[in-house]
């Protein structure tokens, strides 16, 4: 796993990477099967539902995390989007933003999400841009790379 990449707090984006041991069309199903988002994509300590999830272009998803201690409680969150692109295998563009009146939580954030085959099976590497001004970008890699290590756990060896 590759965390070369620095959070930038300029642009309020980060950059993930990860080599998962799965094929890249193993890997990309994971992210457009609501069953199988909702059981990685959550960081440790959260739960997830899928509320509704159109993987096609111009489609929407909606989910709710929510913390599963008290401590984590307050940081649950509801937040959706539109998917742009859907190459299978390839790459996922959608935009994601937070349910909230927190202006600090507003706006709209594009996560790319490309998927390279690599002899060990896929590199996948995740942007994710426009990252609200609450959220500091290292929350944000720290949370992609505790839901990727999740993702790996999930389509590894199967």
């Amino acid at each position: 796993m590759s965390d070369d990449a620095e959070p930038t707090t300029e642009n309020r984006s980060i950059t993930v990477n990860r080599v998962i041991e799965a094929p890249p069309e193993r890997v990309y199903q994971a992210f457009v099967d609501p069953d199988e988002l909702s059981q990685w994509l959550p960081p440790t300590g959260f739960s997830a539902k899928v509320h509704h999830l159109e993987p096609e272009e111009g489609g929407t998803y909606r989910m709710t995390f929510t913390g599963e201690t008290d401590e984590l409680a307050e940081y649950g969150s509801t937040f959706g989007g539109t998917y742009r692109e859907l190459i299978p295998g390839e790459r996922i563009v959608y935009t994601d933003q937070f349910e909230t009146d927190d202006p600090e939580m507003a706006g709209v954030m594009t996560v790319t999400v490309t998927f390279k085959e690599v002899p060990v099976g896929t590199e996948i590497t995740v942007c994710q841009e426009g990252i609200p001004k609450s959220i500091p970008p290292s929350d944000a890699n720290e949370g992609w790379n505790d839901s990727l290590g999740n993702l790996a756990e999930l389509v590894e060896g199967v």
